[in-house]
């Protein structure tokens, strides 16, 4: 069984640069699959309900390593932030025309 190790994506919630943290996730062995007599999805696989959680890359790939799990890495994104200013609002060579 293969492990996902990754940084998750900041949430909604968060404005800054939140999560430091990085995840160790098993990937399913199986699809889920619908119970026939109440329709709720199951599945079987016990071990997609782990998630463990290290302060490191490196700490997450030497726990696997150690521990004989096979494993991908998926790097994060690079965070590109772009400034803006209120004043742009109001320049009066907008693109878009101010409409209130």
């Amino acid at each position: 069984m293969t492990a996902k190790i990754y940084r998750p994506s900041r949430t909604a919630m968060q404005s800054g640069e939140g999560n430091d943290k990085w995840l160790l996730e098993y990937e399913p062995e199986a699809p889920r699959q619908i119970e026939p007599l109440m329709g709720w999805t199951s599945s079987t696989d016990m071990k997609s309900q782990i998630r463990l959680s290290f302060d490191s890359k490196e700490e997450a790939i030497a726990y696997a390593q150690r521990e004989g799990i096979a494993y991908r890495v998926e790097e994060p994104k690079p965070t590109t932030r772009k400034t803006i200013s209120y004043s742009d609002n109001f320049k009066p060579n907008r693109a878009t025309p101010w409409t209130h």
